[in-house]
């Protein structure tokens, strides 16, 4: 395994939940990451999010990781959930909440 995918898993297994991004949650850098923002704090869950636009390594590094090109990037528990779009629909069904419940995500704070 590279350093690379070393110091991604790192950051995808210690929190409950991480979104790779463009940029940040109080200043997005795209609208896939605005809406992505846009969904986990509706939700009111507690996230880490990762600027992949400071570190061009995991900006590459996490699309092979996943297996999935796009970015923002969600997972829980350590588990690849998918990009904007599949959160949205999983949002819209109800079952993006229901995946945070099942997983014991906690409350934003």
């Amino acid at each position: 395994m590279s350093d690379t995918n070393t110091r991604i898993a790192d950051i995808v297994t210690s929190n409950e939940v991480v979104l790779f991004m463009k940029g940040t949650p109080l200043f997005p850098q795209c609208g896939f990451s605005s809406k992505a923002i846009a969904i986990l704090d509706h939700l009111g869950v507690a996230y880490e999010s990762v600027d992949v636009l400071q570190d061009m390594e995991i900006r590459t590094g996490i699309k092979s990781y996943s297996d999935w090109p796009t970015i923002p990037q969600l997972y829980v528990k350590g588990e690849f959930v998918g990009g904007s779009d599949i959160m949205m629909e999983m949002f819209e069904a109800g079952e993006l909440e229901q995946l945070m419940a099942d997983a014991g995500v906690s409350a934003a704070g």
